[in-house]
């Protein structure tokens, strides 16, 4: 007996209705995401920008300003702040410091530790990250690459296990939420290091995951009413996965909030990802990768000659399956 049921196993939505609404949205959303990352850019983590990051907690919030003087005075380098985690801990920036010396930064981490605890009573020192600026735009280079690739890659995939059309259409819906992911990050200024790059990829590995069950169900329900019209057939097949796609989510995301309650600032950035992915990608393999099939100009006949016989006459007879 089922204690808990979201969504009925049996549902007749019609999906492929909303598609133009569909399409206007999601390419309004694309375009605002990228405005707003060409604009205000995204906050790069050390791992990405450079330099030297410390974690400074303060007993009560302090003046930023004067928290920025003292460190001026150390003749350290300009110094960047970001609140993290409440507004008793900061993100203090510095550029990098005597190159790959330990000891150069060791030396500037404890200057900068006694000027705050003397400036600030009951400031304490957390932790601290370097990254020298050549290794930062390896990993820039490297983490655009293994995106593209794993974007490319998939495409690759549908096309050889489906149509060209399922390829193209899965390459759009995970590009979109890509951007969606990062506009996010240009609206939040949550930082944008590896932990994200490896959102990212989760997110795309979770979206694709999501569109190849219901590109299956397409494909499985082409060769199954081979006279139906494909908007019929697209909304049959979402609406059979539809139970699980949305369970699986709403399990996902369970998990997800549990993180972002508990987990703390340091994997606030990377759990908030994961979750606007989830959302995003649920709705784009609905709304997006599925129903850009039929703009495409996918149709349910047979693309080359098969025998005529008993096996086609009883393939166009067989009903919708149940469950």
């Amino acid at each position: 007996m089922r204690l808990l049921k979201i969504v009925p196993d049996h549902t007749n939505i019609d999906f492929v209705r909303l598609r133009g609404l569909a399409f206007g949205l999601t390419l309004a959303l694309s375009l605002l995401a990228i405005g707003l990352t060409v604009a205000r850019g995204l906050n790069f983590g050390v791992d990405f920008a450079g330099g030297l990051m410390i974690e400074e907690k303060f007993a009560t919030p302090p003046d930023q300003n004067k928290v920025r003087t003292v460190i001026d005075s150390l003749g350290v380098g300009d110094a960047s702040l970001q609140q993290v985690g409440g507004p008793t801990t900061f993100n203090i920036r510095l550029p990098a410091q005597g190159g790959a010396d330990e000891g150069a930064t060791n030396a500037v981490v404890k200057k900068v530790e006694t000027a705050l605890a003397q400036a600030f009573p009951g400031a304490t020192f957390s932790r601290y990250s370097t990254v020298s600026s050549k290794v930062s735009g390896e990993l820039i280079r490297n983490g655009v690459l293994a995106v593209v690739l794993a974007v490319l890659g998939i495409g690759l995939f549908a096309i050889v296990r489906f149509e060209w059309q399922f390829g193209v259409s899965t390459i759009v819906a995970i590009v979109h939420d890509l951007l969606m992911t990062i506009g996010f990050f240009a609206v939040t200024r949550f930082e944008f290091d590896l932990n994200i790059i490896a959102a990212v990829l989760t997110i795309i590995g979770y979206s694709i995951n999501d569109k190849i069950v219901i590109d299956d169900r397409i494909r499985e329900n082409m060769r199954r009413y081979r006279k139906m019209d494909m908007r019929e057939i697209i909304n049959l097949s979402v609406n059979e996965t539809l139970p699980r796609t949305v369970m699986t989510s709403v399990t996902i995301l369970l998990a997800l909030i549990a993180m972002l309650a508990l987990g703390g600032h340091v994997l606030r950035g990377f759990t908030a990802a994961m979750i606007l992915g989830i959302v995003v990608g649920t709705y784009s393999s609905i709304y997006v990768s599925s129903s850009l099939l039929i703009t495409l100009g996918l149709r349910a006949e047979p693309t080359r000659p098969e025998k005529v016989g008993r096996g086609i006459d009883n393939a166009e007879r067989v009903g919708p399956r149940e469950g």
